[in-house]
C-alpha cells in the first residue's frame, strides 16, 4: 500500500477540533507542519494557542487518532508547538470575525442569542443551583449554552457545574472552561484558594463587562448570569451591558422571601427588561407516603408572579416549582447537575421541564432583519 498524500493527512487533521475553542485545527492556523514518507511514518507539529494550555493531551491524543486511522499510516509522531505573536493575533482577528475588540456580541443588535439574568431577591434561595441545572440541561436538549458567574463575592458556579481546570488566556482573549456541555466563567477561577473578593461598584462593573467582552463564547443559543442577590451594582451593570436581557426571578414559597423577590423582579421597570417568569424552589418535600409537606409555606412563587404582572402591566408566569431533594442538594456539592445525576428525581423533573420551555420559547423580532425595503413615493 503507498502512503498517504499531505493533502489526504490535512483532510483527516480538519476533523480534530479545538477542545476549547470548538473549532478545526487547519481552520485555525494550528497545523503548522504536516508530512508522511513512504514507510507511512507520519509526522505532524500542532501549534498551542500558550505553552500551559489545559487540554494539549487531549489535543495530541486527538491528532495521533485522526492521523493513525488514515489507510496507509503506519505511525505518528505529534509535536506540540507554541504559537507566536503574529499567529496568536491572526487567531484572534479570525475568531473575532472582523468584531472590534472590547465588543460585547450580545449586546449587538443582530445576535441570536438569549440572555437570561437569574434574578433573587436574598441569598439562600437556590438560584445558583437552579442557574446550574438549567444550563445542563438547555445544553443536553442540543442548545450551545454558557453560563457567566456574575456572582463575584459569592460565586460557586465553578463547584456545582464540576469545572475541574482554569480559562486558558490567549493575550486578551479568554477561553472559557468547558464542562456539561456548557461554557462557563467566573471570578472564581481567577481568586487564588477561597479568598473573598473586596471590590466596589466600578470594578464589578469592569469585571463583568470583561466576563462578556473578552471571553471567547462563540456561537451561543443561550447564554445565562447568575446574578447576586438583590438589587444592586451587577444587575444594574446588565442592563446596561446587555440591554436585552431578560429576567428570571428565584424565590421560595416564603411570604418573606417572596416580598423581597418582588422587589428584585421590579428592576425591570427602571431598566426596562422584560421578565421572563418566576421559579418557585424548595416548594414542598415529596413523603415516603406520597404526601407533599410544605415546609416553607406555600404560593410565594405565584404571588411574586402575579405582582410583578401588576407592576409591568403583562402577565407573567411561574415558570415552575421545584420539590426539595437531597439529590440536587448534592450533585450540586459535587459538581453534578441533578438534572443529569437523577433526572427522574422530583428535582430533576421539574428543571428539566422548566428548561425545555424556555428552550422552545418563540425569540421575538428583537435583532431580526424584516425583509422591509422603504419605498419612495
Amino acid at each position: 500500500m503507498s502512503a498517504p498524500t499531505k493533502e489526504t493527512l490535512l483532510q483527516a487533521l480538519a476533523g480534530v477540533e479545538d477542545p476549547e475553542i470548538h473549532r478545526p485545527i487547519t481552520e485555525l492556523g494550528m497545523v503548522e507542519d504536516v508530512s508522511v514518507d513512504d514507510a507511512g511514518r507520519a509526522t505532524v507539529t500542532i501549534l498551542l494557542t500558550v505553552a500551559a494550555c489545559p487540554l494539549k493531551d487531549t489535543l495530541s491524543q486527538n491528532t495521533h487518532k485522526a492521523l493513525a486511522a488514515v489507510d496507509g499510516v503506519t505511525s505518528v509522531d505529534v509535536t506540540l508547538g507554541v504559537m507566536n505573536d503574529e499567529q496568536r493575533t491572526a487567531l484572534k482577528q479570525h475568531l473575532r470575525g472582523g468584531q472590534a475588540e472590547r465588543e460585547i456580541p450580545f449586546a449587538r443588535p443582530d445576535s441570536l442569542t438569549r440572555v437570561y439574568a437569574i434574578a433573587s431577591g436574598k441569598g439562600g434561595v437556590g438560584k445558583s443551583s437552579v442557574t446550574a441545572n438549567l444550563a445542563a440541561a438547555l445544553a443536553e436538549s442540543g442548545l450551545r449554552v454558557g453560563v457567566v458567574d456574575a456572582d463575584i463575592y459569592g460565586f460557586s458556579i465553578p463547584r456545582m457545574m464540576g469545572v475541574d481546570y482554569p480559562p486558558t488566556q490567549v493575550d486578551d482573549m479568554i477561553m472559557p472552561p468547558e464542562a456539561k456541555g456548557v461554557k462557563v466563567i467566573s471570578v472564581g477561577m481567577f481568586v487564588p484558594g477561597n479568598q473573598p473578593v473586596v471590590w466596589r461598584g466600578p470594578m464589578l462593573h469592569r469585571a463583568l463587562q470583561q466576563f462578556l467582552a473578552d471571553v471567547y463564547w462563540g456561537d451561543l443559543d443561550v447564554l445565562l448570569l447568575d446574578l447576586p442577590p438583590g438589587t444592586g451594582d451587577v444587575a444594574i451593570s446588565v442592563a446596561q451591558l446587555i440591554p436585552g436581557a431578560e429576567i428570571i426571578v428565584v424565590t421560595t414559597p416564603q411570604q418573606a422571601a417572596a416580598e423581597v423577590a418582588e422587589r428584585a423582579g421590579s428592576i425591570a421597570t427602571q431598566t426596562h427588561q422584560r421578565i421572563v417568569g418566576v421559579i418557585e424552589n424548595m416548594s414542598w418535600l415529596e413523603l415516603p407516603d406520597g404526601t407533599r409537606q410544605e415546609l416553607f409555606g406555600s404560593g410565594g412563587g405565584q404571588q411574586v408572579a402575579e405582582s410583578l404582572g401588576r407592576i409591568v402591566g403583562t402577565e407573567i408566569p411561574l415558570l415552575g416549582q421545584i420539590p426539595i431533594d437531597i439529590s440536587l442538594r448534592e450533585g450540586s456539592d459535587s459538581g453534578a447537575p441533578v438534572v443529569q445525576s437523577n433526572p427522574d428525581g422530583p428535582a430533576g423533573v421539574a428543571l428539566r421541564g422548566i428548561a425545555k420551555g424556555l428552550a422552545t420559547r418563540a425569540r421575538g423580532l428583537a435583532g431580526r432583519k424584516l425583509g422591509i425595503t422603504p419605498q419612495n413615493r
